[in-house]
């Protein structure tokens, strides 16, 4: 079933992150502080952001984001609908970065961020002759907590592993509204963990930051409705994203 297939390729694609995670690990550990080098006197950027207790900057992101889809026993018995799956769709951030220093390597970050995603449910009828999306367009406010470990400096850059949990509301849910009950529901609130990787580069006046990061929903966020078929045939749906950011930070 194309249902299997998509499952497939998602997970071939989820094993070239982590082997990107793991070669981030191994930069690392590369780059720990009994191996690192560098030349006395020199007048590095880093030097100067490193005496700061704590620091704030900007965030701007590009996700990608879909639902991990669980199946109910009813989409096994049921005669109209033979596919039901997420689509992956665009979308973006922008936020707000609070850096707290805990010692030379370990940071703890609040990221409070507004995320634009959009998602789709696919469904197909029982021939697979004819298939309908239903789009689900959200405006999260979002509060992540991470915790940052960075290598050594090197030459004024740093690489660093990022873990930690995000609480996210969806500003624009239709799990109220009047029409909701011919609408596949979605709770507004959800949970997730988050990890992922970067690189810190230090100029005189900020930090530019890349970062990869995926979240992975930890809570069931499908409201369901017994009364609805495309509801019916769904027993659990969990949220899952990856996100490139940009961070400014000074």
């Amino acid at each position: 079933m194309r249902t299997t297939h998509i499952r497939n390729m998602f997970d071939l694609h989820r094993n070239k992150i982590a082997v990107c995670l793991v070669a981030g690990l191994f930069v690392l550990l590369a780059m720990n502080p009994a191996t690192a080098q560098f030349k006395k006197g020199s007048n590095y950027n880093y030097k100067e952001f490193s005496k700061k207790p704590y620091y704030f900057g900007i965030t701007l992101g590009y996700n990608k984001s879909n639902y991990r889809v669980f199946h109910s026993d009813q989409f096994i018995l049921n005669d109209s609908l033979s596919v039901a799956q997420s689509i992956t769709g665009p979308g973006f951030n922008l936020g707000i970065v609070t850096n707290l220093k805990i010692g030379e390597y370990f940071d703890f970050r609040l990221l409070p961020t507004l995320s634009f995603a959009e998602r789709k449910l696919q469904y197909a009828d029982a021939r697979g002759r004819s298939t309908f999306t239903r789009k689900i367009e959200s405006v999260f406010a979002e509060i992540p907590f991470h915790v940052r470990y960075k290598s050594a400096p090197f030459r004024d850059k740093r690489v660093f592993l990022i873990a930690g949990v995000k609480y996210a509301f969806d500003v624009a849910s239709n799990s109220k509204t009047r029409q909701a009950d011919e609408l596949i529901k979605i709770s507004p609130t959800d949970f997730s963990v988050e990890y992922g990787f970067g690189v810190q580069f230090f100029f005189p006046f900020f930090i530019f930051s890349p970062e990869f990061k995926i979240s992975q929903g930890i809570s069931n966020i499908l409201l369901r409705n017994p009364q609805l078929e495309e509801s019916n045939v769904l027993d659990k749906v969990l949220s899952r994203a990856f996100t490139i950011s940009i961070h400014f930070e000074g």
